[in-house]
């Protein structure tokens, strides 16, 4: 079973080098390749996610190197979890993506970027993997680099001008925080000689407050950059709408997402007394409330959701903060809940703009009349979101409600006060998109094509004359066409992942004693420490 362990990480990157020497032709190979590599990825995720459930953490030695000297690769309940969740949203956003190229791929245009983006979406799906595996700082490291690297070019591709100057900005904040990432690596080296995670768990307690603070406020500061907690989150809303639709999708549902697992992973393994939570609690509620508040003030969808997103990181924030089982149970069923939901509403989005060629909102309507279907893939995630009972948002958000209720005192009740501001708010926003995108009749908005009649000089006849709005672009930066028709890929992969967010609701009870489980190894380091230590025979 260890042997499976490296390959999430290991396939990708084997499969970007064959890639890399077939060149940008032999599309449909490559096309296999990443197809059969993500769903390996997927099925070898569930294995050790079931494995790890059943037997505890598995531990890989990359090179039978021993800790803290070699690379641990560790696989527990919460790090199992989060690699099955997303293995399966990067093969939904691939297949997506997949059917978007078939439908509107004009070979002389496309080839070159398109032989670009399937070597880095895998180089980016290697990264996320290794993320969650690593078991020390500069692994964990090595991951960010190679996840951000890959999204750089993921971002920028087709080079559009709006890509590149937002672009700019994303590399510009990603550079930064790794600056940061670095110096807290060597602060954390300097202190305890290490930085293998379960060392690191066992010395930090010997060493001065201050250096341990040092450390702690470095990685808190560098992890909430990376999962867009506010103040630190403006660079967001800007650069991911940018991004063609398939490579916003999986950056909304998992890049942040990074950055949320290794703020938990590192605040209750190596600062399991002392987590720093009126720092937490506070930008917890600080993202909810100035999230939401700046989603409903947008008139584009993509930039909506974006905002959406960075406020709902708050609520795995406060699942931190509070640290209580319940609330870490909350927060990891909210986190796989909303990885999907978020990914879906993208993937709804990017069929709008297919459609209408634009995700204004205010230039749709009538679409639940005229595409009933996109009308049903929209309401579904979005009531998700909202946190509408029975749905599996609201389970989570109900866990981390009881949760800080059972917390007591002012600063439990100020989180409720934002965690229901911001569900209310959020309903708002999801029901002013309904209302005017898809709820009122056509031709109230300013749709793909706007007829306006016009009588001709010197003529009773009248004209019909239609024009084109909107700027929906494919991956190759191309303006793709609007059609009436829903490509099956792009339509299938969009239905998996709003099924899949409604068997969290229908499987809540199993998953709530899964994530139940996963928040009480969390909060015992030493089934972490001790199973990293036992992998190499050591004594320590």
């Amino acid at each position: 079973m260890k042997a499976l362990v490296p390959l999430p990480v290991l396939l990708p990157l084997f499969a970007v080098g064959i890639k890399f020497l077939l060149g940008p032709r032999h599309l449909r190979v490559q096309t296999f390749i990443s197809l059969t590599v993500l769903v390996a990825d997927t099925v070898i995720s569930s294995i050790l996610l079931v494995e790890a459930d059943r037997h505890g953490p598995i531990v890989v030695q990359v090179g039978s190197f021993p800790a803290p000297l070699g690379i641990s690769l560790v696989v527990d309940r919460f790090s199992g979890l989060m690699l099955a969740v997303s293995s399966i949203v990067t093969l939904c956003v691939l297949v997506y993506s997949l059917s978007q190229r078939s439908a509107d791929e004009n070979e002389d245009e496309a080839g070159a970027p398109l032989a670009v983006f399937y070597p880095t979406y895998l180089v980016l799906a290697a990264g996320i993997a290794d993320s969650f595996l690593a078991g020390d700082l500069f692994n964990l490291y090595v991951g960010f680099e190679v996840m951000l690297t890959a999204s750089y070019v993921l971002m920028t591709i087709g080079g559009t001008d709006a890509r590149i100057r937002h672009g700019a900005v994303y590399i510009m904040v990603g550079a930064a925080s790794s600056l940061l990432f670095v110096a807290a690596i060597a602060v954390a080296y300097a202190a305890c000689g290490t930085v293998n995670l379960a060392d690191l768990a066992v010395r930090l307690a010997a060493i001065t407050p201050a250096a341990r603070l040092a450390v702690q406020v470095l990685l808190i500061t560098v992890f909430a950059v990376k999962a867009a907690v506010f103040p630190l989150s403006a660079w967001l809303p800007d650069s991911y709408p940018t991004a063609p639709a398939p490579v916003t999708a999986v950056f909304a549902g998992l890049l942040t997402k990074v950055g949320v697992y290794s703020l938990i992973r590192t605040q209750t393994l190596l600062f399991p007394h002392d987590r720093q939570a009126p720092l937490l609690y506070t930008v917890a509620a600080l993202s909810m409330i100035i999230g939401i508040l700046g989603a409903v003030a947008q008139a584009d969808l993509k930039r909506l959701l974006s905002f959406t997103l960075v406020s709902h990181v708050g609520f795995l924030v406060l699942g931190l903060a509070i640290g209580s089982a319940r609330a870490l149970s909350g927060a990891l069923f909210y986190a796989i809940t909303h990885i999907t939901v978020q990914t879906s509403l993208f993937l709804v989005t990017g069929l709008i703009e297919r459609r209408e060629g634009t995700a204004d909102f205010g230039r749709l309507a009538g679409l639940a009349r005229l595409a009933p279907v996109l009308g049903l893939l929209f309401f579904v995630p979005a009531m998700n979101l909202a946190g509408i009972p029975p749905l599996s948002g609201f389970l989570a958000k109900l866990a981390l409600l009881q949760a800080a209720a059972a917390d007591g005192g002012v600063g439990a009740y100020i989180q409720l006060a934002a965690m229901l501001l911001t569900s209310l708010l959020t309903l708002y926003a999801m029901t002013k998109v309904w209302a005017r995108a898809f709820w009122r009749a056509p031709g109230e908005g300013l749709g793909k094509e706007r007829e306006r009649q016009i009588v001709l000089p010197g003529s009773s006849a009248v004209a019909v004359i239609r024009s084109t709005v909107g700027d929906a672009r494919g991956i190759g930066g191309r303006r793709i066409s609007t059609s009436e028709s829903y490509p099956a890929g792009m339509l299938g992969a969009t239905i998996a992942l709003i099924l899949l967010s409604l068997a969290y609701t229908v499987w809540a009870g199993p998953i709530a004693e899964f994530t139940q489980r996963a928040a009480n190894e969390l909060l015992d380091p030493n089934s972490y420490i001790n199973a990293v230590h036992a992998a190499v025979g050591g004594a320590h």
